[in-house]
C-alpha cells in the first residue's frame, strides 16, 4: 500500500481519548490530529517519539492530519487499524499466505457466525469457502518478537471460536496476524495479558483453524507485506 502523497513527520506530544493526538511540526507549530487506532497502542505513545502523518483536505474532516506511523525501538511501526485488511488482501494476492491466492473470488465484510462479519471471504467453485479473519499487530517488548493481543479482547476470542465453527461446518478458516513492523521474525500469543484469548486460540488451532503472521516493511512512502513469520511454536507444539 503506497502513501500518496508521502507522509509528513512530526514529534508526538501525547495521545489521548483513544482517538486524538497532539504533536509538534518540524517548525515548532503545535497541532492536533486524529488517531485511527482505539486500542491501547502499548509501547507506542511515548512523548517525544517521531511520528508520520497523512494529510486530508476533506471539508467533512475535523482534523487535517491522521497518525499512520510511530517510531519505537528504532523501527517504524504502522498504527492505522484501517489498513490491515487491505494489507492482508495484498499479501494473499502476492501468494505469501499459503495457497489462499488460488481462490477464484474474494469478498469483504460478509456476515457470518453470531452476528459477526468476516474480514475476507474467499470462495472457489471446486474448493468451497475460506473464512479469513485479520488482526492488527504492533506490540513488541523483546527483540524479534511480536505479541498479540496487547490488551484483553473479548471480540477477538469470539472470532476465534466462530472460525472454529466454520471448520466444523466443512469450510476452511484462517487467522492472519498482520504485523505492521519489520523488526520481528516471530509472533507469540500474549497469554498473560489475555488468558481467555489464549485459550480461544488453543481451541481454534485444535479445531483446525490455520494461523499465519504476515511481516510488513514500513516506511513513510508505503507499507508492504513481505512474507511470513513463525506463529507461537510453543502453543502449536502443545496441541
Amino acid at each position: 500500500m503506497i502513501f500518496d502523497p508521502p507522509l509528513t513527520t512530526a514529534t508526538l506530544v501525547q495521545r489521548y481519548k483513544r482517538f486524538l493526538f497532539d504533536a509538534l511540526l518540524p517548525d515548532g507549530t503545535a497541532m492536533t490530529g486524529s488517531c485511527p487506532n482505539t486500542g491501547s497502542m502499548r509501547g507506542l505513545t511515548t512523548p517525544g517519539s517521531r511520528i508520520w502523518m497523512s494529510e486530508h483536505d476533506s471539508p467533512t474532516r475535523k482534523y487535517r492530519h491522521m497518525l499512520e506511523i510511530v517510531e519505537a525501538d528504532g523501527t517504524m511501526v504502522g498504527v492505522n487499524t484501517g489498513l490491515p485488511n487491505r494489507l492482508a488482501e495484498e499479501a494473499i494476492r502476492l501468494g505469501l499466505v499459503s495457497d489462499l491466492h488460488t481462490y477464484e473470488h474474494s469478498a469483504r465484510e460478509q456476515k457470518y457466525g453470531r452476528n459477526s462479519r468476516i474480514d475476507i471471504l474467499l470462495s472457489d467453485p471446486e474448493r468451497g469457502r475460506a473464512y479469513v479473519e485479520v488482526k492488527n499487530v504492533h506490540f513488541s517488548r523483546s527483540p524479534g518478537l511480536s505479541e498479540f493481543p496487547d490488551s484483553p479482547t473479548t471480540r477477538g476470542a469470539k472470532h476465534l471460536d466462530e472460525l472454529g465453527d466454520m471448520v466444523e461446518a466443512g469450510h476452511r478458516a484462517v487467522m492472519i496476524y498482520l504485523v505492521q513492523r519489520d523488526d520481528c521474525d516471530r509472533l507469540r500469543i500474549c497469554r498473560e495479558f489475555d488468558p481467555a484469548y489464549a485459550r480461544a486460540f488453543d481451541r481454534a488451532m485444535s479445531r483446525g483453524v490455520e494461523a499465519y503472521a504476515v511481516k510488513c516493511r514500513v516506511s513513510p512512502t508505503q507499507i508492504r507485506p513481505t512474507g511470513l513469520m513463525t506463529v507461537d511454536e510453543a502453543a502449536l507444539a502443545a496441541l
